[in-house]
């Protein structure tokens, strides 16, 4: 089995699993319990935040929806991969980030052509992307990205501390599935669901790329692209 065959047998079943898990999700709480509790009264942390809305606070999640945004998460997934890269000398934990972070993108971009959802009945702060309210890009690509490389840097370090100090990271995401409530962008279910949606494409990397089985296969680009070049027509 070459290495790509390896990585697709672990990478794909799992994230077309997931991919039609988040499509069920989205339609059962659309279709099925839209007028079940909780998802009756979620849309009141909305309006709460809406009523409560200040300049300081308007600023501060202002930077943190930005810190979600499509560009600002491929900046900042290319930069650290190839800080990683350069720093370990290794092609796995860059690669497991990367990917880990378009997996996200992947499942949220084919839900969201499923799932028509509006966003909450309250005065929007963001404009409106052409996409369903569910689930939350912003919020899956930044936990996506920060958990990620949170993963990868509490396992380089020694001390508890340190490890612990690593996962603040995930402060992040929060960060940012909070400012996008604020700003009225998503429903509460739609950033629960892309919390979800971000671990386990991470899950799925990890097992795929970090894990000890996944180590016993040596793998290179340059060397793929040399074996691909070397086999008979």
């Amino acid at each position: 089995m070459s290495e790509t065959a390896f990585y697709a047998k672990r990478i794909l079943p799992p994230l077309v699993a997931l991919q039609l898990g988040m499509i069920g999700l989205g339609l059962l709480i659309t279709k099925v319990l839209d007028d079940v509790w909780p998802f009756t009264v979620e849309d009141g942390l909305n309006r709460y935040f809406a009523a409560h809305r200040t300049g300081p606070l308007d600023a501060v999640t202002e930077f943190f929806s930005l810190v979600g945004s499509t560009p600002v998460i491929i900046g900042v997934t290319a930069i650290a991969a190839f800080v990683l890269l350069r720093t370990l000398h290794s092609w796995r934990e860059p690669l497991f980030l990367c990917a880990a972070v378009s997996a996200q993108a992947i499942v949220f971009f084919f839900t969201t052509l499923v799932i028509d959802r509006q966003r909450p009945r309250v005065s929007h702060l963001d404009n409106s992307p052409p996409t369903s309210s569910f689930p939350s890009g912003h919020t899956s690509a930044a936990f996506a990205l920060y958990a990620g490389l949170a993963l990868i840097l509490a396992g380089l370090v020694r001390h508890t501390w340190a490890k612990w100090l690593c996962w603040l990271l995930v402060l992040v995401p929060v960060a940012v599935a909070t400012s996008r409530l604020y700003r009225g962008m998503h429903h509460p279910s739609d950033v629960t669901a892309s919390f979800v949606n971000g671990a386990l494409c991470i899950t799925i990397m990890a097992w795929a790329i970090l894990s000890p089985a996944a180590r016993t296969v040596s793998w290179s680009p340059r060397r793929e692209r040399s074996a691909h070049r070397q086999r008979p027509a």
